[in-house]
């Protein structure tokens, strides 16, 4: 799943490539993907995009004042185009092809554009088409952004506290943090040498501390690594940084114990047991405990 890293970069890769440019047209391949329909998509045909920004992991294209706001979910991706002109027309259910959208062609005659694409059955990508990003239920629920310069020691502490839920849990929650997924909250909690199962109301001052710096340091760090490359390199970007996360079974690169995995119905999650629990082995269920 794309992440605050990720978007963020994506977020600049299109100010660079879109801002300025008309919006000759979108494609809905995907009808499910279209979370709106009043103002309807095709009135962002002829429209100028005049900025892109980010909002946790929506993507948001600003348009003449008429916002096109995108969120990749579990499985999607963006793929830029230099040139959509020959592009053939997509029939709906054929490929991963979700929305197109082109751009008015430049002074070469190519028109660039960018595809949204979902793999897998799980259909979540969304779109949707609005005045206001705010009224996109998932911004408006949004968290705060743990880049913002609002995002303190204090901040958090106020987040964490009479908490009775697991730091993992809490980590990736928009609701309370926007734009940490599954992947950076493995990797924070093993920057801040933290249990993933421990309950957040339980953290000290001292780790609160700990937690944040963990926090601001790995997503500044991988937003840096992510600047300015391509939208297609990003995910071999991603993958290259990460220290646990989808890496079970490797050697840990800071103390050389094996990495676990707990696994999930729909997910799991990866640690050290020498940096993050003490060397103790996390039981591997739901709503497991440290291992006696």
């Amino acid at each position: 799943m794309p992440e605050l890293p990720e978007v963020e970069s994506l977020t600049g890769f299109l100010r660079e490539r879109a801002v300025g440019r008309a919006i000759a047209g979108i494609d809905v391949v995907a009808i499910q993907a279209l979370k709106t329909f009043d103002p309807p998509v095709t009135s962002l045909g002829g429209l100028t995009v005049t900025g892109v920004s980010r909002h946790g992991k929506f993507l948001d294209l600003d348009c003449d004042g008429l916002h096109l706001v995108i969120h990749l979910a579990r499985a999607g991706w963006l793929r830029w185009r230099d040139d959509l002109s020959g592009a053939k027309p997509v029939r709906p259910g054929k490929g991963p092809l979700a929305v197109r959208v082109r751009l008015a062609p430049d002074d070469e005659g190519l028109a660039p554009g960018f595809e949204l694409t979902e793999a897998g059955t799980q259909k979540r990508l969304a779109v949707y088409v609005t005045k206001n990003p705010d009224e996109v239920p998932g911004i408006a629920a949004l968290g705060p952004d743990p880049l913002a310069e609002s995002f303190t020691v204090e901040a958090l502490k106020r987040i964490v506290g009479g908490k009775r839920t697991q730091i993992k849990g809490l980590l990736r929650d928009q609701k309370v943090i926007a734009g940490i997924g599954n992947a950076y909250s493995d990797e924070v909690l093993h920057a801040a040498k933290m249990s993933p199962f421990k309950i957040a109301a339980t953290l000290t001052d001292a780790q609160v501390a700990d937690l944040h710096e963990a926090i601001v340091t790995t997503l500044r760090d991988a937003v840096e690594r992510a600047h300015g490359l391509a939208a297609k390199d990003l995910k071999a970007e991603k993958k290259s940084g990460l220290r646990v996360h989808n890496r079970a079974g490797q050697p840990c690169d800071v103390c050389g114990d094996t990495i676990r995995e707990v696994s999930f119905a729909d997910s799991s999650l990866q640690y050290c047991p020498t940096c993050q629990t003490g060397g103790k082995p996390l039981a591997d269920r739901r709503l497991s405990r440290l291992l006696k």
